[in-house]
């Protein structure tokens, strides 16, 4: 079975696609064409997203499913005319949240991912900056202010994992890549080693590090099954014998292997 299913906001659009993703999510056995609408903010827009609404329903043969955070109460009855069938995310929980907490609800666009909170903003971009100028071991002087360092072979998900803690907890993440020359001295690095208390391992399936390290360098030794599984197996071996804290990535998103980091190093998020 195939639908279509719209995530649409008067402001970013992030709200709506992350709840909307996350109970899509839930229908394995249902194809979802997703679009995602940000800033349908006008009754022309509004107007607009109707005839794709409807355009999509008739090419379907079934309505489209649409989650919404429209704040503006007159857009929504223009959506509501649609042929979709409509779930308004904030109408959800605010109702009965206005109700526990005995206030109302400001109703206002893009709270949730506006700078109008500063603080939170500069240490979302600061985190990110600390990432990009401490990735894959390029600088290592700067780690006394890494919240945590990610250790691991080349390609395992490093680089990806510490951008994604930055973007969505502040945290101040570096990364350095375990070499094969790292592996023939049996011990940490000398820059790595002061700072073992901050270090978290990630290890991966040696099969599925070769197929990444092959849409880089095909053919190489580098990508080589014989070498994969010799680096994985080594750096396994440092992170029992340093009694690091570590984690297989093969199996996980970027967001699960966050949330594991965090949970088992006890790293507090800056963003909450």
């Amino acid at each position: 079975m195939k639908r279509t299913a719209f995530f649409i906001s008067d402001g970013t659009g992030i709200t709506a696609e992350t709840l909307g993703q996350s109970l899509l999510a839930q229908f394995e056995n249902i194809t979802f064409q997703k679009l995602t609408r940000p800033y349908i903010d006008s009754a022309e827009k509004a107007r607009a997203m109707v005839q794709q609404i409807n355009t999509a329903a008739e090419k379907d043969g079934m309505r489209p499913i649409i989650f919404d955070t429209i704040v503006n109460q007159s857009i929504r009855d223009i959506l509501a005319q649609s042929d979709g069938f409509m779930i308004d995310i904030f109408s959800c929980f605010l109702s009965p949240l206005e109700q526990e907490l005995n206030a109302s609800s400001s109703y206002s666009v893009g709270k949730s991912h506006s700078i109008s909170h500063s603080a939170n903003y500069m240490e979302r971009i600061e985190a990110v900056n600390f990432a990009l100028d401490n990735d894959d071991g390029a600088r290592t002087h700067y780690y006394d202010k890494a919240d945590l360092i990610l250790v691991g072979v080349s390609r395992c998900g490093k680089t990806p994992t510490c951008l994604y803690m930055a973007m969505q907890y502040g945290i101040r993440a570096a990364n350095y890549p375990l070499t094969e020359e790292d592996m023939e001295r049996l011990q940490l690095p000398a820059a790595l080693k002061q700072y073992k208390s901050k270090l978290f391992g990630l290890t991966i399936d040696p099969d599925r590090l070769t197929a990444i390290r092959n849409e880089r360098k095909p053919n190489s030794r580098y990508a080589s099954f014989a070498q994969c599984e010799f680096e994985v197996r080594e750096v396994e071996n440092l992170f029992r014998r340093e009694n690091i804290p570590h984690i297989n990535s093969t199996h996980f998103s970027v967001e699960e292997i966050s949330a594991k980091i965090l949970v088992e190093i006890g790293v507090e998020r800056r963003l909450k």
